[in-house]
């Protein structure tokens, strides 16, 4: 028996396809997003508020993701049934989601110079005045020592950010043990400053560096996406117009 054929089944299974494109891409903003919020949680514990959009775009994709997702599924049902105004809401839809990966996009590339500006000072100015110590219980000081742990540095511009600071006064200490290469050590005695006991250099260049990398991820991931979905929206806009 032959296979019965809609005047738009072309269209239709072109559509279909590139709603599947469109769930793909909001995988993709999910992916993003729980980067984005993971990643931006412990830079703005160490670098403070200027690094908080990174936690507001990681959030503004999760949504966007699960919205897409939706959508992806709901442009896939209409053009099966030939729905227009299912046709209607997703075309709606869909550019409102184009339009605020754009604008995620560009806010997240506006933002990173500021962070480079700003954050510096007010890290140096913060670290000086509420880190504790290294095994001190409080959220701020616990995170320091993981970054310094990790990325192998020692404050935020060099060793020197903690004298004078208020670790050094509660302590007698011109530096934590996280500054130390082998922490435990006896020359890890918070005095002992040779390049053989201590990293030397500051933690703020890499923070830099690790805040640009996700900066940069998000921004193009969200214009990947939109990429992504706008052959999908012009389909379903075709095939809308047609049925009309």
């Amino acid at each position: 028996m032959a296979e019965t054929h809609t005047p738009y089944s072309s269209l239709k299974k072109l559509l279909s396809l590139l709603n599947g494109f469109v769930a793909v891409s909001g995988i993709i903003l999910l992916g993003l997003g729980i980067g984005g919020k993971c990643g931006g949680t412990s830079l703005t514990s160490v670098l403070g508020l200027s690094t908080a959009y990174l936690l507001h775009v990681g959030f503004l994709c999760l949504v966007m993701g699960c919205i897409t997702i939706l959508l992806g599924c709901a442009g896939w049902y209409g053009a099966a049934k030939e729905s227009r105004g299912m046709l209607l809401f997703c075309i709606l839809s869909m550019i409102i989601v184009l339009i605020v990966e754009v604008t995620a996009a560009t806010v997240v590339l506006l933002f990173f110079p500021i962070v480079r500006d700003v954050a510096l000072e007010h890290s140096f100015v913060t670290l000086r005045k509420n880190y504790r110590g290294y095994n001190e219980p409080d959220d701020y000081s616990t995170q320091w020592n993981l970054v310094m742990e990790k990325l192998k540095c020692c404050g935020v511009k060099n060793y020197t950010d903690f004298s004078g600071s208020s670790f050094e006064m509660t302590t007698g200490h011109t530096y934590p043990r996280g500054c130390c290469k082998s922490i435990g050590t006896v020359a890890c005695d918070g005095r002992n400053v040779s390049t053989y006991v201590i990293h030397q250099k500051g933690c703020f260049q890499k923070l830099l560096k690790i805040t640009k990398t996700q900066s940069f991820t998000l921004s193009g991931g969200s214009l990947g996406a939109a990429v992504i979905q706008l052959p999908g929206i012009l389909a379903t806009l075709l095939l809308f117009i047609k049925l009309g």
